[in-house]
């Protein structure tokens, strides 16, 4: 292994900002995708809706049941300035870690307001990386509270100048996954997002398995990498969980080598982290950074979106694939115009 491949440096690419995707296709299956077929080495363009016929017919897909919170929460200090919260990790007993936009002044104890005061809460402690601790009113309310009128966490690159309710509500909708159900992500996985209930149904119909597991998408799959040598780099641990009849099922498709194809680098990260730790356990937290050269042990396929250049995830797929021929894909993605990032088209590679 090159020490290139270490170097922060070795994973930037050049993007057009006239790439970055700011909103989704009019139906989640219109997008485009990139097909890199590792056996054969050839990279071709397609249309996502043909992944029904790319899966191997006794293949495994692992797709992530993560529910995204609406947890961006615009709001006002007592002095009526402006602020805004990212609600980031749920402690208990309504104490929530956040990340407080425009918080310079904001003073320990100080009482805050969110959402025109539908939510209240007071700032008990900032933490390690600007962090803050809230204690909010009414915990025992605050999550229907906050699918009633907290925004969806849409990352910082798809700019939204004010949510109007219109936009809010699209959103909320084409933020999530079809096939969401375990609430507690702050971010969609969001190589799901480009697929419908009839999609599934006829992957299925070919014999495909479906498996679900959960990762809590939180601030570890996006926090930037701030050291040169990648190694380095410490990852936030998310909570992921798998049912005890899925897990059994995986197993046995490891054991009889038939494909495990995974449906986003979150759904890579809970399937590693079982392998290297023997399958003990379907439940826990993980701090697994994916970075060249690792031994996939469970992973045969994957289903991707496009990264933002030097992030883990990019460098996940890299070593998943290989750094220069992902590269050189992605130099392939930017001149055929591809849609870049969290609503942009995807890539397959088996």
């Amino acid at each position: 292994m090159s020490s290139i491949d270490w170097k922060l440096s070795s994973y930037h690419y050049k993007l057009p900002e006239s790439l970055i995707a700011q909103y989704p296709t009019p139906n989640r299956d219109q997008s485009r995708m990139l097909f890199l077929d590792r056996s054969k080495g050839i990279v071709s363009h397609r249309n996502f809706s043909e992944i029904i016929t790319l899966l191997p017919e006794d293949s495994c897909l692992v797709i992530n049941n993560t529910r995204v919170l609406p947890v961006r929460l615009p709001g006002r200090r007592k002095t009526g300035a402006g602020i805004e919260a990212l609600l980031v990790e749920e402690i208990g007993g309504g104490h929530w870690s956040a990340v407080v936009r425009k918080a310079g002044r904001i003073k320990q104890g100080e009482r805050l307001d969110f959402c025109g005061g539908t939510i209240c809460a007071v700032a008990l402690e900032r933490k390690n990386g600007g962090e803050w601790l809230l204690e909010f009113d009414e915990p025992e309310s605050l999550k229907e509270r906050l699918e009633k009128v907290g925004l969806p966490p849409l990352p910082p690159y798809i700019k939204r100048q004010k949510a109007n309710e219109i936009q809010n509500a699209e959103d909320r909708e084409r933020y999530q996954t079809c096939f969401a159900s375990k609430p507690g992500a702050i971010a969609a996985p969001t190589a799901g997002l480009h697929f419908t209930p009839e999609i599934l149904n006829s992957i299925r119909d070919r014999g495909v398995e479906i498996l679900e597991v959960t990762l809590h998408v939180g601030l570890g799959t996006f926090t930037p990498i701030e050291k040169e040598d990648i190694r380095e780099h410490n990852m936030h641990a998310e909570y992921f969980s798998i049912s005890s009849n899925s897990l059994r099922k995986l197993q046995s498709f490891k054991r009889s080598r038939k494909p495990i194809i995974c449906l986003g680098t979150t759904s890579v990260r809970v399937l590693e982290t079982l392998a290297l730790n023997n399958f003990e356990k379907n439940s826990g937290w993980t701090d697994l950074f994916i970075y060249p050269p690792y031994n996939f042990r469970m992973v045969q396929g994957l289903l991707t979106n496009f990264h933002l250049p030097k992030s883990t995830l990019l460098i996940m797929v890299s070593a998943f694939y290989g750094r220069e021929k992902l590269l050189e894909a992605y130099r392939a993605a930017v001149e055929e115009k591809y849609r870049f990032f969290s609503y942009g088209d995807c890539m397959l590679i088996l």
